[in-house]
């Protein structure tokens, strides 16, 4: 005898992966209720196009971005993203729109219609998200800032890199490219779900050829950092402006001054980085294991990086600023900000110049550094 077939309930995990597939929908209608109408639906797509098409400059966005749309495709974190910057202006352009939010129900009429529409959309909200991916372009739409950052671009990638070469090139990039670039590439501020965000930013720095393949010692790393005269007052330079004054976050000196001591060791031996895509936390690519009776003077210069008030509260600063740059709240084109800030002197990078030690350096840095 055949046994009838039982149908078991799917789980709940493959269930929230099913809903997550599919886009915004409303409730679902009785078995007995008509096909839903799309005055029956809180902002319909098909509805906020035809609001779009009565906005000259909504209009010309979304048939540009429907352009772009059948050209962009997704890239691996590590990848450059493979579309050109005007598709990104039209993503801007469409941020405000009824468009944005729109939404398609299961069984209402012009389905296909409906859905084209959303997907466009969708890309775009997506686009306009991912806040490195635009300082990223609004590098490569600078002449200075692209001819730099390909030059480090290609001395850091492929299997065979060569380290030493890799971090003569990042050196030069932070140095000479315009400081607004520098640190919009670097502490460009990602959403805390957005993993795709935050490894771009991480790998700014092409952490796989710049950072040494096994983790020395940190005061091995130090030592290294000694024998080059530029390193060594890098060095000195971060511990002076970065140091705390209190709990709080407190810098010794002004946060600009401390960004720019991070980023001005960047290229040399103690490189930092993101430590994961998923948080804004930065360390050495170092260890302490083994280092004896100086475990103590090690944790402390390791955790100058790791665990540092004054570089946490500096560097959440800057991305919140880097954040306003986009938001609608702000008043003055992101564009026109940059290329102010750009001819700005006092913004400008400025010449690199060995600083007074700070009186309130821990006595144990101080005795590292002489």
């Amino acid at each position: 005898m055949v046994r009838p077939l039982s149908l078991r309930p799917l789980p709940p995990v493959v269930l929230m992966l099913l809903l997550l597939l599919l886009p915004p929908l409303p409730l679902p209608l009785a078995a007995g209720d008509p096909l839903p109408t799309e005055s029956r639906l809180m902002n319909s797509c098909l509805q906020a196009r035809r609001k779009c098409q009565a906005d000259p400059t909504c209009n010309a966005a979304y048939h540009h971005l429907d352009s772009c749309t059948s050209s962009i495709s997704t890239p691996l974190p590590s990848e450059e993203p493979s579309f050109p910057a005007d598709c990104l202006e039209a993503a801007q352009q469409l941020r405000n729109s009824s468009l944005i939010g729109c939404m398609c129900h299961r069984r209402m009429k012009n389905q296909v219609a409906c859905l084209d529409i959303y997907w466009t959309v969708h890309r775009a909200r997506s686009l306009d998200s991912d806040l490195c991916l635009k300082f990223a372009m609004l590098c490569t739409l600078n002449d200075k800032c692209d001819r730099l950052r390909k030059a480090y671009g290609e001395a850091c990638s492929g299997p065979h890199c060569q380290r030493h070469i890799c971090l003569r090139q990042l050196l030069t990039f932070f140095e000479k490219a315009a400081e607004p670039h520098a640190q919009g590439l670097l502490l460009c501020p990602c959403a805390p779900n957005d993993r795709g965000c935050g490894e771009r930013r991480r790998n700014t720095i092409a952490p796989s050829c710049a950072l040494p393949p096994v983790a020395p010692n940190c005061l091995e790393l130090r030592r290294l950092c000694f024998s080059d005269p530029l390193c060594r007052s890098r060095l000195v330079d971060f511990q002076t402006h970065c140091h705390p004054m209190n709990i709080l976050g407190t810098c010794a000196t002004e946060q600009s001054r401390c960004l720019r001591a991070y980023l001005g060791l960047i290229g040399t031996a103690m490189t930092p980085n993101f430590v994961s895509s998923v948080n804004t936390s930065v360390a050495l690519s170092c260890t302490c294991r083994g280092s004896g009776n100086l475990q103590e003077e090690c944790e402390q210069l390791k955790g100058f990086f790791s665990h540092n008030p004054c570089l946490t509260e500096a560097i959440a600063a800057k991305m919140r600023f880097h954040s306003q740059l986009f938001s609608q709240d702000w008043p003055h084109p992101t564009f026109a900000v940059m290329a102010h800030q750009n001819e700005n002197p006092a913004v400008r990078p400025q010449p690199w110049v060995p600083s007074l030690f700070s009186c309130t350096l821990p006595l144990i840095l101080l005795r590292s550094l002489w």
